[in-house]
């Protein structure tokens, strides 16, 4: 279409950006839009057409060597129109050197390497659980833990560092955070509970090692009783697959993790029991 434009969205169109996904299906978060605007207010791009939003799509930068790119989506009524891949290609410009990672559909791998320059590094899973259960002890709140340690322990477990993302993952007010501390106060794992438009999701979920994760996971989903919860996970880590098909949870789809690198993105994946999101990483 000759008449499309591309520029930046406004906090509230990045509310739109969300609501199209939940469209999709992709059940997002309720206060996902203000957490994800917080991170890079300048990430965030739409295509316009006839004087109204027909794509969107998000590429936070994260610092100067990584960024994530999600919410790619085209209004139904503008598709196979020329307007999906100029927009992609507009909002990568925003990157600039940086490598991007994003989750993408499975069938379409070859068609995001073909042409967004996007290679396959492993696939992520949803799994489907019921919430309920006991608090366990030895957790505490996150927002209680020292920001400056949890936001260390945060880095260790993704490309970037991300303080503002955090600071409003963790302490906003519809969000649960639970972490585990050693006898030295330091961090051995976190999660994160949030309401969504079906459910909660769980993530993320860092934890030294299986037992840790359990325990989080246990102390977050004892709040929900009889609702269901969600928990993405890296299929690579073997720990976490064991982890959700003990528990008797369901598939429910799988993702795959793609960077514009052919090389690894050096990450923990046996600490990684929940991933952040699929929007951003």
């Amino acid at each position: 279409m000759d008449d499309v434009q591309f520029r930046c969205m406004t906090r509230e169109e990045a509310g739109t950006a969300v609501a199209w996904a939940a469209r999709e299906g992709w059940n997002p978060g309720l206060y996902d839009a203000e957490c994800f605007y917080t991170a890079d207010p300048e990430g965030f791009f739409c295509a316009e057409a006839d004087g109204r939003i027909v794509g969107t799509v998000s590429v936070v930068n994260y610092d100067e060597r990584f960024s994530f790119a999600g919410l790619f989506v085209v209004d139904p009524a503008y598709r196979a129109q020329g307007i999906g891949m100029p927009l992609y290609r507009h909002a990568m410009r925003h990157a600039g050197s940086r490598i991007v990672g994003g989750d993408g559909v499975v069938a379409m791998v070859e068609k995001y390497q073909r042409d967004g320059g996007l290679f396959l590094h492993y696939n992520n899973a949803r799994y489907e659980g019921t919430g309920g259960g006991t608090m366990p002890g030895g957790l505490v709140p996150a927002r209680d833990v020292d920001f400056p340690l949890l936001a260390d322990y945060d880095a260790a477990h993704f490309p970037a560092r991300r303080e503002r993302f955090l600071a409003c993952w963790v302490q906003h007010p519809g969000h649960v955070g639970l972490a585990r501390l050693d006898e030295n106060g330091e961090v051995l794992g976190y999660g994160v509970r949030r309401p969504c438009q079906t459910g909660h999701k769980i993530g993320p979920l860092f934890a030294r090692d299986r037992a840790t994760a359990e325990l989080i996971l246990d102390g977050l989903i004892a709040g929900i009783p009889g609702e269901p919860f969600y928990l993405d996970i890296p299929v690579p880590n073997t720990d976490a697959v064991a982890l959700v098909q003990d528990r008797g949870m369901n598939p429910v789809f799988y993702t795959a993790r793609l960077y514009t690198t052919e090389e690894p993105v050096p990450l923990p994946l046996s600490e990684i029991f929940g991933v952040t999101t699929f929007e951003l990483g």
